[in-house]
């Protein structure tokens, strides 16, 4: 990685469903979703080179923000990659499917507090009688571990600016070289209490040598600290709780081996965190015990309370979805922690005489305008009989499906008729 930084790809999962954004490798220009799937494939072949059997289904975990392009783009990289995918479910819904099961936790309402490399998620979960329910989920796509280390990069960068008068930002090799030391600083000083980089020569005969405290560390990321817990203080909110109607914390991602992480989230939540899975694996778990109960392969937890084959998942949207109107308004359509699978309609009408199409974009987010959320796609519905502005009634039925991935229909309630109806996805995702 070093000594190749040109053709490094790093935070790729940050991207997925953007699909103006290509990576260029050795000249050759490729999508997020399909670098994923380059990483899917390799993961297929050690599975089948361990097993020694073929590896044709997955079940494949997003962030709990992902939106619609984001999970369709994943799924799309799984399908690339020669798989078939089964189920794309949330990353803190498979960790408490995971814990439920091995423990046998039941009748017990949890929160799950997701601090990967990329992104962060918080979901809360009642678990009664081998029903996973989740109560509300929210998030932050442009936050996790990768956020961390670049404090430390910042910190360096200025470090070495004040003492050599030298700017590396703009040295590919170097920032490489930096976030690779600032990854390994901050897994450091998850046990220690003083870590050491580095980096001889980053800069033709100059070297960056600098102790980083943990109470260091801490001030430069206490920011970000924070906005996790605000974000736990919104979940809570929305699935009308407090940290008193939580029976269990649990952490996943590394992130949450921050000591400074693990204090603020148990002194919000007032109870110490379930340590008793490793974090980096309890997502992979989950996966696995929904892949086994969609392959009607079934688990028992060790106390038999549970067995996967009773486990029901329901899960929920995390985002408002909705359609444009007039005025650059957002009309919601399904309100995000809604279960999914579901199915909602909303009527909509003409604006003047004898309209012949309505246009509008699919949208979700919770900004009532609707140029501040994020946008899916277009719905067209054409051949809208004439008539006077106010008069058709045309009903527009979004459906979610149990991957989180979003369908679209469209009636004209005034001929009974189907109208064709059209969700033009990002260019690219369809490839």
């Amino acid at each position: 990685m070093i000594s190749n930084p040109e053709n490094t790809v790093h935070s790729i999962k940050r991207h997925m469903g953007k699909s103006d954004y290509k990576v260029l490798l050795n000249n050759q220009s490729f999508t997020p979703h399909g670098i994923s799937a380059k990483i899917l494939q390799k993961l297929k072949h050690d599975a089948e080179k361990y097993l020694g059997d073929a590896v044709g289904k997955a079940v494949i975990t997003v962030p709990a923000y992902f939106n619609d392009s984001q999970r369709f783009a994943t799924k799309k990289a799984g399908e690339l990659a020669g798989l078939e995918v089964l189920r794309v479910i949330n990353e803190p819904t498979a960790a408490a499917l995971a814990y439920g099961l091995r423990d046998g936790i039941d009748n017990r309402k949890i929160l799950v507090y997701d601090l990967g490399g990329g992104t962060f998620d918080v979901s809360i979960l009642k678990i009664k009688d081998g029903i996973f329910e989740v109560l509300a989920t929210s998030g932050d796509t442009e936050l996790g571990g990768d956020d961390f280390d670049l404090r430390i990069v910042q910190y360096l960068l200025a470090k070495f600016q004040e003492t050599e008068s030298k700017d590396l930002s703009g040295i590919p090799e170097a920032m490489q070289r930096m976030r690779e030391a600032a990854e390994r600083c901050k897994i450091d000083l998850s046990t220690l209490e003083t870590a050491n980089i580095n980096l001889p020569y980053i800069s033709e005969n100059k070297s960056l040598d600098t102790d980083i405290t943990r109470e260091q560390f801490n001030k430069m990321t206490e920011d970000l600290v924070k906005r996790t817990i605000t974000i736990i203080e919104k979940t809570l909110q929305d699935g009308k709780l407090s940290p008193a109607n939580i029976d269990e914390v649990i952490f996943v991602g590394g992130c949450t081996r921050i000591p400074a992480v693990v204090t603020a989230v148990e002194a919000f939540m007032g109870k110490k965190a379930l340590q008793n899975i490793n974090p980096d694996e309890v997502v992979a778990m989950g996966a696995a015990v929904q892949a086994g109960i969609l392959g009607n392969e079934y688990l028992k937890s060790p106390n038999e309370e549970l067995d996967s084959g009773n486990v029901v998942l329901l899960d929920v949207t995390s985002l408002t979805l909705g359609f444009e109107t007039i005025g650059d308004l957002m009309a919601p359509i399904i309100p995000r922690n809604t279960t999914i699978p579901t199915r909602n309609s909303k009527v909509f009408t003409t604006s003047y005489d004898n309209q012949k199409v309505v246009r509008g974009k699919i949208l979700q987010g919770e900004e009532r305008t609707a140029s501040k959320n994020v946008t899916l796609g277009m719905l067209v519905l054409d051949n809208i009989p004439p008539a006077p502005k106010g008069i058709p009634r045309i009903e527009v039925t979004f459906d979610i499906d149990a991957n989180g991935i979003i369908h679209a229909t469209a009636k004209d309630l005034g001929t009974g008729i189907m109208r064709s109806v059209t969700i033009e996805r990002p260019a690219g995702l369809n490839d």
